[in-house]
């Protein structure tokens, strides 16, 4: 029985790197917002809009729960998944937890380009996108440093680099287990 858990802020690499980590190593990959929108038949804005954050946050939860019972699986969590209930101890203890960590400039760089598909980034200047950034991770890293592992995603721009990554993350936890 296998299972990772990625977090990390929006940007990390999460997707991107559980892609080709959990396909490298033959594993299932689950995008967690993904598979909420797939269970529940809506958008994550749209569950936003009819149920509040407070309601998204319990779908999350539980959702979280359902997949957590998946095995030889690489799972990428939204952002704020291991801020809210127990999560980050549910995760921690079901799996290995691994905290993409992307610095400020390279979450910016990520996030500029993908503006649009963002709701909440897509009316912000740059510097307005820099201090969301910065405050985002500051009020999360609470969380996200609980995590097992730590792992710097901040170089994941070309398919060399996500290879090399990939190797990083498998080395890294076949040292620590």
């Amino acid at each position: 029985m296998k299972r990772i858990y990625l977090i990390g802020y929006m940007g990390s690499g999460k997707t991107t790197l559980g892609k080709a980590f959990a396909c490298a190593a033959g594993m299932q990959f689950i995008d967690l917002d993904w598979y909420i929108e797939e269970r529940m038949h809506r958008t994550i804005r749209e569950l936003f809009a009819e149920r509040g954050e407070s309601g998204f946050r319990e779908v999350e939860r539980n959702m979280l729960y359902e997949v957590g019972e998946f095995e030889n699986v690489v799972i990428a969590a939204g952002g704020g998944t291991p801020c809210f209930f127990d999560n980050i101890a549910y995760m921690n203890r079901t799996g290995d937890t691994v905290f993409l960590n992307a610095s400020p400039e390279a979450l910016f760089r990520r996030l500029k380009v993908a503006k649009a598909k963002r709701p909440l980034l897509a009316d912000k200047t740059d510097e307005e996108l820099m201090g969301f950034i910065k405050d985002g991770l500051a009020g999360r890293m609470a969380f996200y440093s609980q995590a097992k592992y730590h792992f710097d995603s901040s170089l994941l721009e070309d398919r060399r680099q996500i290879g090399e990554s990939v190797e990083r993350l498998r080395t890294m936890l076949e040292e620590k287990s």
